[in-house]
Formats: structure tokens, sequence, C-alpha cells
């Protein structure tokens, strides 16, 4: 009897099981981008250890020419190269999928599942015999199973010997030898592995005008395009990148052609707490700056981001939150830094964040960030996380108007100094919050502050007075409510027809909601979608919750932060406010929103909405 096949076209997964540090990220990559340079769009995620070298990573390519970029969830075609993880990997395939493996050892039957479809390639031997070095053996070998792969699936060889070329331009010594092993697995392909697959690709034109790109280099290059001129951190995964990204840009873009100048400072400090201090120091003087770091950084950074807060001093963390808490999984990703970051620091303080939901909106929330922070003199969170920033994602191209201009708040002017305007440092002088400030140097008589982080009165004399302390924390919250109208507001979209039901999710989850709410439609399960992109809350967020009997909020972390926030916040009624976790470091399925919704529609009960559904 012939095996079950699974048969798609331009619709499944396949996901690379290597060994960190074997050479493979260049080869998986390869494989998605000729993909899309055939139209196709795909979804990339890689997985891996925290170590440098010797443990599993993973490549997971999910091809959709609908245009899902969710992770879907299940293997269809695993490609096993690592022997430590085979058990693993050759379990996570679907029924009727396919294992492409290195045939070159035998291995015992009981290593295999009668469900599945073998394709064994003898990559070691063919590049044995092919090569002599064995660093290029090892190499090489990754680029035959590509070969492979284009042999079985239909992807054009044109279009991988064009990407090989574009990502060895200049170095023929590197472009042959890897010519030469994707036609070696190329012609075994075809000449050896007939009528083995039923997975195909075939060229489409539905990638557009996308680019392809991570999260952390777009919010680098935003906060180029949004001014900053100072970036100070301290290395942790998965931030570390956005650091390395500002100064190649800043490289490109920051350096005065004329004298060969940097008109920039990146300065790599000795932890966390010295960076964010660099930060406060230089949003104090009037740069523009901003730190990047993940929520073991946050929490070293907090007493700084306190006096920031109180003393009312511009300043952008970009936090590229992880699993935690302590060190947590430091290459796996979550949700779960919102409340440390939204009341981050002693005492009673509140923080602006922002919520992107992909690399274009890295970008746009980066320059917006810096622009908030002046605007509201203030630290500003842009909360994104290891899927959006250490994957490529396919989004709408980066925009920027020239015309432009930085919104730098209320700064008071030698002239309006010189005019005798009444310059109170906390003064509130139009009701929003938002006091004039000064910066070092504007004027040499007039306009000069003490900076403190203890109380003082509006005119930033120290005081220990009752009244002067409430005026200025009551005068903060005031801001707070101002910022409620200069964050990214929520977006909505509508049922196909009038649903009493509604979902709020904000950040990375995105895609894998766009994609639940098709499937719940096709259902004939129908619920009205808000992506919150920015706290504070907007009004409209209370206006959508008070619209549906039950609002399912969709988020990856244990403790349903984000319903907390709203609890809080809002003052909404638990009981409307249906949790639905994921927190097991891998980023949320559409598979798993659509189940967890499903369950729950025909009549959330009390009980069920306190034991909340997780994962």
């Amino acid at each position: 009897m012939k095996k079950h096949r699974i048969a798609a076209v331009n619709d499944f997964v396949v996901k690379f099981a290597n060994v960190n540090g074997s050479g493979s990220a260049s080869a998986n990559e390869l494989f998605a981008r000729s993909l899309l340079r055939m139209g196709v769009p795909v979804s990339p995620r890689n997985i891996f250890p925290s170590n440098i070298q010797g443990l599993p990573t993973w490549y997971e390519v999910r091809v959709n020419e609908r245009g899902y970029l969710g992770r879907r969830g299940g293997v269809d075609l695993m490609v096993a190269m690592n022997p430590q993880t085979w058990d693993k990997d050759v379990a996570e395939i679907e029924p009727g999928g396919y294992l492409l493996y290195d045939s070159s050892k035998p291995m015992p039957a009981s290593k295999f599942r009668e469900d599945l479809n073998l394709i064994g390639v003898p990559l070691t031997e063919m590049c044995a015999t092919r090569y002599t070095d064995p660093r290029e053996r090892q190499l090489l070998k990754n680029i035959v199973y590509v070969g492979v792969l284009s042999s079985l699936l239909g992807i054009e060889p044109e279009v991988i010997a064009t990407l090989l070329g574009e990502q060895y331009k200049g170095k023929a010594k590197l472009i042959e030898p890897n010519l030469d092993a994707f036609m070696l697995g190329l012609h075994h392909g075809r000449d050896v592995l007939d009528d083995v697959i039923e997975l195909k690709v075939e060229r489409r034109d539905a990638v557009g005008k996308r680019i392809f790109m991570e999260g952390n280099a777009a919010a680098a290059l935003g906060c180029v395009y949004g001014g900053a001129t100072v970036c100070a951190w301290y290395p942790i995964t998965p931030s570390s990148s956005v650091a390395e990204a500002f100064q190649k840009y800043c490289s490109r873009y920051r350096v005065d052609k004329a004298t060969g100048q940097n008109r920039f400072a990146i300065v790599q400090a000795e932890d966390e707490i010295a960076s964010i201090g660099i930060v406060t120091g230089a949003g104090w003087n009037g740069s523009r700056a901003f730190t990047c770091t993940s929520g073991p950084g946050v929490s070293l950074m907090t007493e700084f981001i306190g006096l920031a807060y109180f003393a009312e001093i511009p300043a952008t963390i970009i936090n590229v939150q992880r699993g935690g808490p302590s060190t947590g999984m430091p290459t796996r990703t979550q949700q779960a830094d919102l409340l440390s970051c939204a009341y981050a620091s002693h005492g009673d303080t509140k923080h602006v964040l922002l919520f992107p939901e992909d690399p274009h909106e890295c970008f746009e929330f980066g320059a917006a960030a810096l622009d908030l922070a002046d605007r509201l003199q203030t630290p500003v969170f842009l909360m994104t996380d290891l899927d959006i920033g250490m994957n490529h994602r396919l989004c709408e191209p980066l925009q920027w108007d020239d015309s432009r201009r930085y919104d730098r708040g209320k700064v008071m002017s030698r002239e309006d100094l010189d005019s005798g305007r009444d310059f109170g440092r906390y003064l509130d002088v139009d009701g929003d919050g938002i006091p004039y400030r000064t910066l070092p140097g504007t004027h040499p008589e007039r306009g000069a502050y003490f900076t403190r982080g203890t109380t003082r009165d509006a005119y930033a004399r120290y005081s220990e007075a009752g009244p002067d302390y409430v005026y200025n924390v009551e005068r903060l919250l005031r801001k707070f409510e101002t910022a409620k109208k200069l964050v990214p507001q929520p977006l909505e979209r509508k049922a196909a027809r009038p649903t009493r039901h509604g979902v709020l999710y904000f950040g990375s989850t995105s895609p894998a909601m766009s994609e639940a709410f098709d499937a719940l439609q096709a259902k004939g399960l129908h619920v009205d979608l808000m992506r919150i992109r920015a706290f504070p809350f907007s009004e409209a967020v209370d206006r959508f919750i008070a619209e549906h009997d039950s609002v399912f909020v969709i988020e990856q972390n244990r403790d349903a932060q984000l319903r907390t926030m709203l609890m809080t916040e809002q003052e909404v009624d638990p009981a409307r406010l249906i949790p639905i976790l994921h927190f097991d470091g891998t980023p949320i399925t559409a598979r798993f929103i659509t189940d967890a919704i499903a369950k729950r529609m025909p009549g959330a009960n009390v009980e069920s909405i306190k034991k909340g559904l997780v994962a």
C-alpha cells in the first residue's frame, strides 16, 4: 500500500535541524530567499541555543502564498542534519510528511516512523568524494541539500545561482565551490530522487513591493532617521544587533563628508546601569539618546529610569523581550516585560510603551519614540521581542517624509528667556502636565535650574512640603493623560457580521491573530479585533471593551500582563476579559489561537474565565 503523502503547492512548512556553528545559517537563509525571488511569501524563524557553538539550532520556513506570516505549527518536511536531536525532530513531522536525512551511514528501522516518507541523501559521502578540505566539506554539505531541495520542490536553479552571486559578489573563490555544491545536489535530486515528494513551489507574484528585514535592524534605522545621536548599550541577547545595526547605519549616514568626523557617539558601557545613566545624561544635555536591552537589563536600569521619570528627562529604551524571569530563556521569545516596564522603578511611576507588530513599525515607532520622549520629557519604551527582532519578516517598505521635523517639545530659547517669560522647570502653564525646559548653554544668566531626583517645587527649588510633592506627581499624571492622544492609536478590524465577542492583542501576536481571524470566520465564529499599539491605552480601548460582552486578550506570557493593565488602568470588570496565554518560548500560532477561542465562544462560564487557557 502506498504511503500517504502530504500534497501542497506553496503552502507548507520546512524545518532544518542543524548543529550551531556548522555554517548552516547562510544556506538555510538562501533557501528562504530563493522562494521570495519566485514571488512566494515565506516567514522564517531561527531557533538557536544560548551558547556559541555545538548545540542544536533550527531554522523553520513557512511557505504560504496567501501571505500568512505567523508560525503555523507542525512540520511537513524536516531536513534532519543533527543526530543529537533526531528523535525529537522526527516526532515533530506531520503524518504523511517527509524526512530528508543524510543516508551516508545506515540507520536502524527503529529510528524512523512508518507514517513518514523518507528521502535519504548521502550528503557526507558526496562531499567527501568531491572535496578535500574537512571544513569545506562541512560547509558545502549545507549547499548540497539546498540543491537537492531545489530539484525536489521545483525551485528555479537560476534564482539560487543569482543569489549566490549576490552573496559572494567580488569573491570568486567562494562563488565557484558554492555553485558546484549546489549543482551537485541539484543533479542528485534530478537523477536519483524521482517522485519522492508532493510538496511543490510554483512562481507567483505574491510578494509585491514588500521588503525582507529584521526588526532589530529596522528599529536601529528608525533611531537614525529619528535623530538619535547617542547610543549606550551593554550586550545582551536578543537586543545586541540593534546597537550593531545603529553603528553600521551611522557609519554610512552620520559621518561628515567634509571632515570625516563622526556625528554620533556609541558607547558599549560596562553594564546596563551605566548604559541608561549615559542615555539619561545625554537626554538632559539635549541629545536624542537610546539604549537597547532585554528584560534582565531593564531590571538593572530601574533606578535610573525612575530618575528620568521624576526629573523629566527624555530617554528611549528598546526592549527586545525574551523568556524570563532571571536568565530565563535568552534565545526564546515572550511578551513578559509589560508590567516591569510600564511601572519600572519604585514609587508611583507610569511609562509610555509602544508595541510594534513588524519591522515596518519597528522603524516607525523607533523614530516616534524619540519624538515622544522629547515631547513628554520622559522615558519611552519600544517593546519588541525576539520573534520580531531577530527574524527576517516580510513587511511594507520603510517610509520617511523628508519634510518631517523632529518634535522637541517645550524648550525655551534664549529669546524666550530674554523676553522675560516666566520659567519654572516643573510649572504646568497650560494644563497638559508638560513643563518647559531649557538646554544647557541656552543663556549665560537665565534658565538655569538644579536637576534632582528629590522633591522640589514648580521652580525646581528643593522642597519636602507635601503640597509641592502632590503638585508634581499629579502633574505627571496629567502628562500621562496627554500621552494618550500622542501615542500610536489602536487599529480595529470588524467581523463579517455583528458580534458581541472581541479580541485584544498586540505586538508579535499580530500575524498569527490575522490568520486566526480568517480561520474563525471560516468556522462561522465571528470576532471583532483591536490591535493595541501603545500604553497608555486610548479611549478607543474603553469603547471597544464596552461594545462586547466578552473580550479575549491574547498574549505571550504566563500572568496575563496586558489583561492586568487593562483591569488596573481602565477599571474593567475582570469577568469580561478572557485570557488566552501562550508562553513556552515559541511564537504563538494561529492554530493555538483558533482552538482556544473556538472552545470558549459558545459561552464563557466563570470557571473557565478564572482558569484562562495556557500553553
